[in-house]
């Protein structure tokens, strides 16, 4: 952890979250089919990015003085989510929100951490299908959900 990078990555982040805030309010207030408008998903992403930088600036004041000794960089780990991530925009509309949504955080839970595959099935289907779950059909907005071969 490095004390001065975390703080500097905080203020960024929190001005990137101001700034989706900001922006959202700008955008319309409804959408034709859908009970939410368009502007209510960047701002909570802005809330929760500003709520998660002013935490991270927090814990930096906790941090000891004391550096240990640095760790390897993990390339290999941030290419594999790198090109998990690029395929997963390229075919989040053809393929759906659901399923690509689940292989991106298998390959990535994998990725990080070898083993409890089962684990990691169950937390991505868990995930992918809850957030579907509660945007399209609770809060009634959309996303694309399976593909037109699978339904």
């Amino acid at each position: 952890m490095n004390k001065t990078a975390d703080r500097i990555a905080a203020v960024a982040f929190l001005a990137v979250g101001a700034l989706f805030m900001v922006e959202s309010l700008r955008i319309s207030k409804s959408a034709y089919g859908s009970a939410v408008g368009p502007n209510v998903f960047p701002f909570l992403l802005g809330l929760v990015l500003v709520f998660l930088s002013i935490k991270l600036l927090f814990e930096t004041r906790n941090y000891s003085g004391a550096t240990g000794e640095k760790l390897p960089r993990q390339y290999k780990k941030f290419l594999v989510i790198f090109i998990a991530a690029i395929f997963y925009a390229a075919l989040l509309e053809t393929v759906g929100y659901v399923i690509t949504t689940f292989l991106f955080l298998v390959i990535g839970f994998q990725t990080m951490e070898k083993g409890a595959l089962w684990k990691s099935i169950a937390i991505a289907a868990g995930f992918s299908l809850g957030v579907y779950g509660l945007y399209v059909k609770l809060l009634q907005g959309t996303l694309p959900s399976w593909p037109i071969w699978f339904q």
